[in-house]
């Protein structure tokens, strides 16, 4: 029976559906971040046009919403629901997505907990730090292939390629790559480029491939002549990929995560400059770190380390 491991981390909260040993679903909440279903008091500051694309302001942040909240006029403060959080990446002018809320049907996608770090490693003996290095890295591999993950600003594109023979990698690539998605949390407009099917059969494999392991809801196009199907499913929150090319805190969050599970005692984290940077400006999460472990945490920049190089050495 699939469970939901939820580990509230040092700047973020990551949550994975669990069943047999590996990972389903994953999702991470970032610190700072407004999440879906949160309820906050918001003023509409435009009421859009023939009633839609309203925008309201609430805690510094605008928000779009598809419709204008009737009975609420310009100037008017309401309740509001985050229906897609803030985006990070290429595209800052991006809002986040709201709506008038009803306190009644509040969206509640998953299990919350306060819990801290567990004691034990749950997650990553599900599997999450190979999960982390999918997601920093786009690439996820499958025996006789491999997926490309691309996030644009237009959709996620997932390239599949193999050594197989084309119609069997189209439908073994289709799985996989809904599988991907899934664990990665992507969400929005997707595009997955197959190898080119040389049947018809093969193309209708391969779109049922995808059907049988991506729940729903979403919609998708049939796979063309070119190999190519376009799925759109909500997009409620950054993926796993989108949040991995904010490098730097990425990175810093994911090597507090790993320290907090390594054996007790002070440390001194060595990490590349600018994760050094990203941590010297969160005292706080240093002073969670301490606490974790018990003894004191320094920092020590080496130039010479990959990003996702850091470690922590006895202080």
């Amino acid at each position: 029976m699939p469970e939901w491991l939820i580990e509230r981390g040092i700047g973020e909260v990551r949550e994975a559906l669990v069943e047999g040993g590996k990972i389903l679903e994953a999702r991470i909440a970032v610190e700072g971040v407004i999440s879906v279903g949160t309820i906050i008091k918001a003023k509409l500051i435009d009421v859009g046009r023939n009633g839609r694309n309203a925008v309201a302001e609430a805690e510094g942040q605008e928000y779009l919403l598809r419709g204008t909240p009737t009975g609420i006029s310009e100037g008017a403060t309401f309740d509001l629901e985050v229906t897609r959080s803030k985006i990070p990446g290429t595209e800052p002018w991006k809002r986040p997505l709201g709506r008038a809320a009803n306190p009644l049907q509040v969206e509640n996608e998953s299990p919350r907990s306060s819990a801290a770090m567990p004691a034990e490693d749950q997650l990553g003996m599900a599997g999450w730090n190979d999960l982390i290095e999918e997601a920093r890295s786009g690439v996820v591999r499958f025996a006789g292939g491999e997926l490309r993950i691309s996030p644009t600003p237009a959709m996620t594109l997932v390239d599949v390629d193999g050594h197989l023979a084309p119609g069997e990698l189209a439908v073994i690539g289709a799985r996989e790559a809904a599988r991907a998605i899934r664990r990665l949390d992507i969400g929005g407009s997707i595009g997955i480029d197959l190898p080119t099917a040389g049947s018809k059969a093969s193309r209708q494999d391969a779109a049922a491939a995808i059907d049988a392991m991506l729940p729903q809801p979403f919609e998708r196009t049939a796979v063309n002549g070119f190999g190519f199907v376009q799925i759109v499913r909500a997009r409620r929150r950054a993926s796993l990929v989108e949040l991995a090319q904010d490098r730097a805190r990425f990175e810093a969050r994911a090597l507090l995560r790993r320290v907090a599970f390594e054996p007790a005692g002070p440390k001194r984290i060595v990490a590349h400059p600018s994760m050094v940077n990203v941590l010297e400006s969160r005292p706080d999460w240093l002073d969670a770190l301490a606490r974790q472990i018990g003894g004191s945490v320094g920092l020590r920049a080496d130039p010479s380390l990959p990003m996702s190089g850091g470690y922590a050495e006895k202080h």
